[in-house]
């Protein structure tokens, strides 16, 4: 089996940022403060890190179970406030879901930052819903490996996972590292926040400008699970050389006198020793 994990926004779609409007209503009704969020850089961050975010540059402590309650709000909120822009899947998104969902082994799971009520509304509203049966959300402000791991767990729990056979793909750095610590391969696509360059240097098993064609999509799954991961190679150190045993040279023979004859073993012993 073969198992992706997919981003939601600025991967799968954008809402054109409609969700700037619940949030700063959530935080309205539980602050009395007006927050602007457009001039915070989110991409790649959990729900409960934008929050945890947003309530310092506003001085306001917190405690989890204020955040618990906003991020609530927050969510409850979206799906009126999806309506008032005009957001999109982006590009091969819905023709590689729609190949792959007639595909028995290859499964596809949600890796998100989101909540799991602001997944759902995301997805209903663009009508990617069907295609996600489950997922690893935001649960708190743990970073996105701690997610990546519980997505692991489940996709592991719901069979066997061929070797190499699971990728994540998303459109930060946070989705690349979050692969990494699982073990998996990044397909990164920069139509989200960060350019094809700001992606490469986090090191991503493949980078796209946006998601590839369906055909292309397959093929490139199933080479990978042609090959094996290799790691990175290690320097060996070079074997020392012992140097060349010294040869001395041979004794001089000195002419043998001709009323004595030469001892039997001196000239042995010293070759012996030699």
């Amino acid at each position: 089996m073969t198992v992706l994990f997919w981003d939601i926004d600025g991967t799968l779609l954008t809402t054109a940022k409609a969700g700037v409007f619940a949030w700063e209503d959530a935080v309205r009704e539980l602050t009395g403060r007006e927050f602007e969020l457009i001039h915070m850089r989110i991409a790649g961050l959990t729900d409960y890190q934008i929050a945890k975010k947003t309530f310092e540059t506003l001085g306001i402590e917190t405690d989890e179970a204020f955040l618990n309650r906003f991020v609530d709000r927050y969510g409850e909120l979206l799906p009126s406030s999806l309506p008032r822009k005009k957001g999109r899947v982006l590009p091969n998104v819905r023709e590689v879901l729609e190949h792959l969902a007639g595909r028995q082994d290859v499964r596809s799971y949600l890796l998100t930052g989101n909540t799991r009520a602001g997944a759902r509304a995301k997805l209903t509203h663009y009508d990617l819903i069907q295609f996600f049966p489950d997922g690893a959300f935001a649960e708190d402000t743990s970073d996105r490996a701690s997610i990546a791991r519980r997505a692991l767990d489940l996709a592991q729990r719901g069979g066997a996972i061929a070797e190499n056979g699971v990728f994540v793909i998303g459109d930060t750095p946070h989705d690349i590292d979050c692969a990494a610590a699982i073990g998996a391969r990044t397909i990164a696509v920069a139509t989200g926040g960060y350019s094809i360059e700001e992606l490469e240097a986090h090191r991503p098993w493949r980078v796209f400008n946006e998601l590839p064609p369906p055909d292309e999509f397959v093929l490139l799954i199933e080479e990978a699970l042609l090959s094996r991961l290799k790691p990175a190679p290690t320097t060996e150190p070079a074997p020392t050389t012992e140097p060349a045993p010294t040869t001395e040279p041979a004794p001089t023979t000195e002419p043998v006198p001709t009323t004595e004859p030469a001892p039997a073993n001196a000239r042995a012993g010293r070759s012996r020793s030699a």
